[in-house]
């Protein structure tokens, strides 16, 4: 993730990381992605069961009750092992999390266990009563979906009355204290209600949103054709920066990333050299390098609902074994999968473009599973990086 806020807008600094020593255990929150040891984030999808049905999902869910999820008691062993192996945060996810009847006793467990516990949620099943519950649990985050505003995101997720629920569902939040912020997927169908989700923010006083751009991944693949070229990339790119930009001279420190896309680094770095702010741009490339670009498989985990781990949430066609069968850190840890090997050292491996790329060592290739995807070529260039050959060029 690329924090337009922390880099474009000055409000994190490279010295601030030497005071934590750069280790996740010891980091804020905000500054977690700086981190030296990379252990990883680890997204469970708690189920794959979902209320809604959205044109994106990349773990296809449906309302239905599938087999094979992890039980509560396999669902605290997890936790216990992620604890034991140093994983900062762990963030429930689905399908719906929501929609698991022991979301609260594993959030619960995670925390006394000293991770950071977060949810990616639609909203569209938080009342009042849970959002005092999180409260209660000390839950860090609360990331709920909003793919545009009401009439594009009620069409985007399947559900006449989802833009409004999930905006009750912040407020609920809001008035429990638990942090809150939107999760916005850019594509073709939405991408002119980026600059009314910045207006969102102020008038319901959001402090946080992230911007993802496209992975072609579960019904996401289906999506690919309405993905943003590279040109109307830059465009809503240079609208996010823009935005945060004048909240920030505005008072509103309100905190913007962009997720999913590393090529947004070098782009704001190139930007910041075109605006004559060297000093910056030069704190910024020190700051992307701490960062080091695409960390799946290193920095980024998923356990899905039925125990298999995967280099991403993205990545559920291959799964380097189960926590059934072994704990996450041995399997995590095990570099005799050839695929886990080349995700932690991946430079040897890169074709093309992205093989001879200047912002290699901020970028890290990008997205691995979005080449696969559109070319069957696992270490192709990113068909979604919108720099020129001449901008990468050593």
């Amino acid at each position: 993730m690329i924090g337009i806020s922390k880099l474009y807008c000055g409000t994190v600094e490279p010295s601030d990381m030497l005071r934590y020593g750069r280790k996740a255990k010891e980091m804020p929150s905000h500054l977690l992605q700086f981190s030296e040891d990379k252990k990883p984030i680890v997204v469970w999808n708690t189920t794959r069961r979902c209320n809604l049905s959205c044109v994106h999902c990349y773990s296809q869910s449906a309302n239905k009750q599938y087999d094979d999820e992890l039980t509560t008691e396999e669902g605290l062993a997890l936790l216990d092992n992620l604890a034991e192996f140093g994983a900062p945060v762990v963030l429930f996810s689905g399908g719906e999390p929501l929609m698991r009847h022991d979301l609260f006793t594993l959030i619960e467990r995670a925390k006394a266990l000293g991770m950071r516990a977060v949810i990616s949620t639609n909203g569209t099943l938080i009342d009042q009563e849970k959002a005092d519950r999180f409260a209660e649990l000390g839950l860090s985050y609360v990331g709920i979906s909003l793919d545009g505003m009401r009439e594009t995101n009620d069409k985007f997720r399947g559900k006449q009355g989802a833009f409004d629920e999930a905006i009750a569902a912040i407020r609920y939040c809001q008035k429990a204290g638990v942090k809150v912020g939107l999760r916005f997927t850019i594509n073709k169908r939405n991408v002119l209600d980026v600059s009314d989700i910045f207006d969102l923010l102020i008038e319901e006083n959001i402090p946080r949103v992230c911007f993802y751009h496209l992975v072609y991944a579960g019904r996401g693949s289906n999506l690919m054709k309405e993905d943003l070229n590279h040109e109307e990339t830059r465009k809503v790119v240079d609208l996010i920066i823009d935005r945060t930009y004048d909240m920030h001279q505005k008072g509103m420190k309100k905190e913007v990333l962009t997720v999913d896309n590393h090529s947004d680094g070098p782009y704001l770095y190139m930007r910041l050299l075109k605006e004559q702010k060297p000093e910056r741009a030069a704190e910024v490339m020190e700051l992307l390098k701490m960062n080091g670009g695409n960390s799946t498989g290193v920095g980024i985990a998923c356990v899905s609902w039925d125990g298999k781990v995967h280099a991403d949430q993205f990545w559920r066609h291959y799964s380097f074994g189960n926590v059934r069968e072994r704990k996450f850190s041995d399997i995590w840890s095990d570099t005799t999968d050839p695929l886990m090997a080349k995700l932690k050292n991946r430079a040897a491996s890169l074709e093309g473009r992205c093989a001879t790329c200047k912002f290699q060592d901020v970028c890290n290739g990008n997205f691995r599973v979005r080449a696969e995807a559109a070319t069957d070529s696992l270490w192709a260039p990113d068909p979604a990086c919108y720099l020129t050959d001449e901008e990468i060029a050593k």
